[in-house]
């Protein structure tokens, strides 16, 4: 095993496949690569369609608008995430990264297979605001596409199934896995003393929920935020409709977190210190809502917090954030 995507071309009649692997001692990806068999061709169709703004009505945004490579593919500029003719919209863009161990998607869990998640935000009303006929309309009546797909998929009639999963290889290929702490796992670098004594208190106080290798949970949890009044999100609750799936949010990974700001599902934190110092010292444990991985206190000195967040920047991983592969192909 490896700690990188390896790519074992398989040739057969027609093409050429990529065989997928975890990065050593990571669990087994929950994507179900048997229904949407890894080709090169395939994986650059949907780069192609993750950049390409004419998905949406007006032409003027694409996935890669609130999916920034640089900042783990989320946004930076704003809290809340903007669509077409400046719309706002009611959460802040959640980073794709490692989604193929992701068993649901969205900061409510309301798309569950990747295949189909691009759907919501081309046809919402507050993004890309399209319909999906207008969109196979577009790419049957471009050559560049026509081609393309006839090529990926031996089908020169671009259905949506084939459109959609082309989307969802290129997504799925976006796998973050050389931060500083993954080489110190395989004992290529060490870690400073104030990054070994951070990672300690990450380990005591933040791994319940944001559990190595991949820092995040398939889990929703209520961390305790005051209700926004005006956006008054519900989470969960309003996709389950479960009395106690109230104002629980989907636990994101904290890979790359040093530069996917801003912070939590509203964007309302603009630095990791906010974020470090909300738990320490804000959090109503009283908050019937809160999640019992949350109701122990967290007591952190001042140096203490600097060490957590020195540890917190060990999850970067820059050639993932530079890699050519998942920039804008030229």
């Amino acid at each position: 095993m490896t700690t990188l995507i390896v790519c074992a071309f398989q040739f057969d009649e027609f093409k050429k496949y990529i065989e997928f692997e975890s990065p050593e001692n990571w669990p087994e990806p929950v994507y179900d690569f048997s229904n949407n068999q890894l080709t090169e061709e395939k994986i650059y169709l949907g780069r192609q369609l993750f950049y390409d703004p004419s998905l949406s009505r007006d032409k003027t945004i694409s996935c890669s608008s609130c999916h920034l490579q640089f900042v783990g593919f989320t946004h930076i500029d704003h809290k809340l995430s903007h669509g077409i003719e400046g719309r706002k919209g009611n959460r802040n863009s959640p980073v794709l990264i490692n989604l193929a161990w992701n068993s649901s998607f969205h900061w409510d869990g309301g798309v569950n297979n990747l295949d189909v998640q691009s759907i919501n935000p081309i046809q919402h009303p507050l993004e890309m605001d399209n319909s999906l006929d207008s969109v196979l309309s577009y790419l049957n009546r471009t050559p560049k596409y026509v081609q393309q797909f006839k090529k990926a998929f031996g089908d020169s009639i671009i259905t949506s199934k084939n459109f959609l999963k082309a989307i969802a290889q290129f997504t799925v290929s976006l796998v973050s896995c050389d931060s500083k702490f993954d080489q110190y796992q395989k004992k290529e670098v060490d870690f400073s003393d104030q990054e070994k004594n951070g990672y300690r208190l990450f380990k005591q106080n933040c791994n319940s929920c944001h559990t190595s290798p991949l820092f995040n949970s398939n889990n929703f949890a209520s961390n305790g935020l005051p209700v926004n009044p005006f956006l008054n999100d519900l989470g969960r609750y309003s996709i389950t409709h479960v009395p106690s799936d109230s104002f629980q949010f989907r636990i994101p990974t904290l890979r790359n977190i040093q530069f996917s700001t801003p912070y939590m599902h509203d964007g309302r934190f603009k630095t990791l210190k906010d974020v470090i110092d909300f738990y320490c010292d804000q959090l109503d444990k009283n908050s019937p809502w809160l999640s019992d991985e949350l109701k122990k206190k967290i007591t952190l000195t001042e140096n203490d917090r600097k060490d957590l967040l020195a540890f917190l920047y060990t999850l970067s991983d820059k050639k993932f954030l530079y890699n050519p592969k998942y920039q804008y192909p030229r």
